[in-house]
């Protein structure tokens, strides 16, 4: 056994420097890992709201944006297609929009917030395809109703407000997304105005 004595300023330094240099390598480490649970600035852009001008939107006319990677449809109803909603309740399965598939806010009779315009995200709640938009030949797949949504991948059919008809694959009526008015001529879509 040697009898050299022990340095225990040196002992102290060495444990001190080691425990520093770990806690620096572990905090190294740890950064990046703890910052790859948040999402990435593309995925928080694709989550995004989407604005949307309508100052040119032609009666009849549909207007197709992208939200979160989806199509969502605006479109501007003539008065005649508003007087028609309310004579079809019979043929659709969810007439008065039960299914929780709008914001409460349209949970009314054209589901939107306002008469003459409306907005769904443009994907049949069957399997996933997307609905042709048919102004003026929809009579073709249902007697006497002129305007209305087809999916051709299935033949689930919905009419103006989305609502879907009976007898047809798809169960529910189509999605309408959260979305409100920012002006006359501007619809936010992606957030309820409560939320803006």
């Amino acid at each position: 056994m040697s009898n050299v004595p022990v340095n225990s300023g040196r002992r102290k330094f060495l444990t001190l420097t080691t425990g520093v240099v770990g806690a620096v390598g572990a905090a190294a480490v740890a950064v990046p890992f703890v910052k790859s649970w948040s999402p990435s600035e593309k995925a928080k852009a694709a989550g995004a709201p989407v604005s949307v001008d309508i100052s040119k939107i032609q009666p009849g006319q549909l207007i197709r944006v992208e939200w979160r990677g989806k199509p969502v449809w605006v479109v501007s109803r003539t008065q005649k297609v508003i007087e028609e909603l309310a004579t079809l309740d019979s043929k659709l399965r969810d007439p008065e929009s039960k299914e929780p598939q709008q914001p409460g806010y349209a949970t009314n009779a054209g589901r939107s917030l306002k008469p003459d315009l409306f907005l769904a995200v443009g994907i049949c709640t069957h399997l996933g395809c997307s609905p042709t938009y048919l102004p003026d030949s929809f009579n073709e797949q249902v007697e006497g109703v002129e305007s209305g949504f087809f999916c051709p991948c299935h033949g689930s059919k919905f009419d103006m407000a989305g609502r879907v008809f009976q007898n047809v694959p798809a169960p529910l009526n189509l999605v309408i997304p959260p979305h409100y008015y920012v002006d006359e001529t501007n619809i936010l879509i992606g957030v309820d105005k409560g939320d803006a």
